[in-house]
């Protein structure tokens, strides 16, 4: 089952910004953000989603979003490449909004307002 949540959305393209958007929590949805099909991360009460074929494929290097799950703790040798999103982790795995210390985590690395 499907869920609406705030997720934070980490764009590989440094042109466009880190945000966090409400999204409907759906397997199409990830796969649309994401650009194919996905890949998780999960780490305590939160999941990063990526393209599972983002180096194949050759999407762009996600920088921004290696640096946040270093900064979490999580040192991974994998370069992500593609947009990442991020959700929390709700009762019995269930997607939930993203950990409000992670967005705050966020807007302290990339220097950017992102909730009100």
């Amino acid at each position: 089952m499907s869920t609406t949540c705030t997720a934070l959305i980490v764009p590989a393209r440094l042109s466009q910004p880190v945000h966090i958007e409400t999204i409907y929590a759906s397997l199409a949805t990830l796969q649309t953000l994401v650009e194919g099909n996905i890949e998780a991360i999960t780490r305590g009460d939160w999941h990063a989603y990526l393209n599972e074929e983002g180096k194949i494929i050759h999407l762009p290097p996600n920088i921004r979003a290696g640096h946040l799950l270093r900064e979490t703790g999580l040192y991974l040798a994998a370069i992500f490449c593609g947009n990442v999103v991020f959700l929390g982790e709700g009762d019995h795995g269930a997607e939930a909004d993203a950990p409000e210390y992670l967005i705050r985590l966020a807007e302290e690395l990339f220097d950017t307002q992102l909730a009100a």
